[in-house]
């Protein structure tokens, strides 16, 4: 399938962008980055250093950097249209190194966290706030073929979302600063700022379009990072009860530990019967966190082996049955295009909203900036692994594997780690 869509990519072209996707690079100094090779396979290599390549542009020093479940897709060859060499990260914080001579609300030697997808500022959906649906700064002709319209540019996921170097590097260049990065005071930790970045706001936005409110019965299907602190925001916004449901373990324990929240473990049980029993008229809001890779049923494990689906529709299934009527269904665990079998008769006649998306961290950020100041939102509990840049290949096994409890992991590049800057 991949193979099929970087033929279609290169015979379509790219589409014009509002600044260059990739910089400019200094091949003389190098720094450190990871990068996809194929299946399974990331690298820590060494790569030109990025360069302003726009007046709105800054040069960024990676101080902290994470691996995303999303990223597990790309590392599979799941997400179509990965090139070999492409650096990837979509999480990722540091000081500013330069700045282009346009940046008005930036200065360099700040600290700044940055928003995985590129918005450009001006553009009808950014001035509605819908940043990651960013007009103008995605150059794939191959996603507007295949969805209509393009996403914004998210940096290091694919060539379908721009093909944009990403941050799990050392370095990093960051188009339309001023509205893409947003500066940290001094009183919140890296350690917690980081996730501002990507899984704090995305979380909040699973919430925000799920409907979740006072006294509303949720449901979360997957409980990696993303999941878990949907649960947490569910507390904050006064849900009255929250049931995740998992299979690996150690979620299921930070769930019902740390959260206190009820636990279904599909290994054990069928997820809809269980689910109907503890609530009998559906769930008010149905939260899915998990993504298009886990095929349960035998049928979808064969459509998607056969290339007949790209997308395993399973959960989306248990979802529509067990949402009460008139309840919403919200999606942010990424899909890529088709889904075989899809129930539109039980979510239409149910009188079901279904919705989704990528977040937009640029709206919520100054909301969950004060949400943990205040201590109602710490994201460090899903934090497992303190790990270096050159361990990420490693990491990215285990959290594949979901062995050795990996969760989500906070990478220092090796020179800060090891107190070389």
């Amino acid at each position: 399938m991949n193979f099929i869509t970087k033929l279609q990519d290169k015979a379509l072209g790219q589409a014009p962008t509002s600044v260059p996707v990739q910089p400019r690079y200094d091949e003389t100094r190098k720094h450190h980055a990871i990068i996809w090779r194929g299946v399974r396979h990331v690298e820590y290599v060494e790569k030109p250093m990025p360069l302003i390549t726009d007046s709105r542009d800054i040069l960024l020093k990676i101080t902290a950097t994470t691996i995303c479940g999303s990223d597990l897709h790309l590392y599979n060859n799941t997400i179509l249209d990965m090139h070999d060499g492409d650096i990837i990260g979509h999480e990722f914080m540091g000081i500013i190194q330069e700045k282009g001579e346009q940046v008005q609300k930036l200065h360099v030697g700040q600290r700044v966290v940055v928003a995985f997808a590129i918005a450009c500022g001006t553009c009808d959906f950014c001035k509605r706030e819908e940043y990651s649906c960013c007009d103008t700064t995605n150059p794939s002709r191959l996603m507007e073929q295949m969805y209509g319209q393009k996403t914004a540019g998210f940096y290091g996921y694919s060539h379908l979302t721009g093909g944009v170097p990403g941050g799990q590097a050392e370095y990093v260049r960051v188009p339309f600063a001023d509205v893409n990065c947003l500066p940290i005071p001094d009183d919140i930790p890296d350690t917690k700022a980081l996730f501002l970045s990507d899984i704090i706001p995305t979380s909040y936005h699973g919430c925000e379009i799920g409907n979740v409110k006072k006294d509303s019965v949720v449901a979360i299907w997957g409980l990696g990072p993303i999941g878990l602190l949907e649960a947490r925001w569910c507390q904050i916004l006064g849900a009255k009860r929250i049931i995740g449901i998992d299979c690996v373990p150690e979620r299921l324990d930070i769930a019902r530990k740390y959260l206190g929240i009820e636990t279904i473990n599909f290994k054990e049980c069928d997820t809809t019967k269980k689910l109907l029993e503890l609530v009998p008229n559906g769930v008010d809001c149905s939260l899915e966190a998990a993504g298009f890779d886990y095929a349960k049923s035998l049928l979808h494990k064969i459509e998607r082996f056969l290339n007949l689906e790209t997308d395993a529709g399973d959960i989306l299934k248990e979802m529509i049955l067990c949402t009460r009527k008139a309840g919403t269904i919200s999606i942010i665990g990424v899909y890529n295009n088709t889904v075989n079998h899809f129930p539109i008769g039980p979510m239409m006649e149910k009188h079901l909203t279904v919705t989704g998306g990528q977040a937009y961290p640029q709206k919520y950020w100054k909301m969950c900036l004060e949400k943990i100041r205040s201590g109602e939102m710490d994201p460090t509990f899903v934090v497992s692994h303190h790990i270096k840049l050159s361990q990420a290949p490693d990491f990215y096994k285990k959290f594949d594997d979901k062995a050795h409890g990996a969760l989500k992991c906070f990478i220092r590049p090796d020179d800060i780690a090891e107190g070389k800057q």
